[in-house]
């Protein structure tokens, strides 16, 4: 391969790249919006910001999604917990927000 070649091979695959970085932007800021959706549900039903249960099961079910992707499971968990904390966050604002409205 020469120098041209392997250039332009590499732009490709950053170019490809590039994109697969924007899609995870926007499905991530679809995945909070329906987050935050929830979030406001529960701050109007007084349920809590946190169901653990629910995110035990998530992570179950990426580990194994991960795993049949090719992909660390771990790394998979680890970037999960991540969006969760983030998610619970949301979710503890809208609730403190709802309360003082309500008061």
């Amino acid at each position: 391969m020469t120098d041209t070649e392997i250039r332009q091979q590499l732009a490709q695959y950053r170019q490809s790249i590039d994109n697969l970085d924007a899609a995870l932007v926007h499905v991530l800021a679809e995945r909070f919006r329906c987050t935050k959706a929830v979030g406001h549900l529960k701050a109007q039903h007084d349920l809590p910001p946190a169901d653990p249960a629910r995110e035990e099961q998530q992570i179950t079910r990426l580990r194994t999604l991960a795993k049949n992707a090719d992909l660390d499971p771990d790394f998979a968990e680890k970037f999960l917990n991540f969006i969760i904390r983030e998610v619970i966050r949301h979710h503890e604002q809208i609730a403190a927000e709802h309360s003082s409205v309500e008061q």
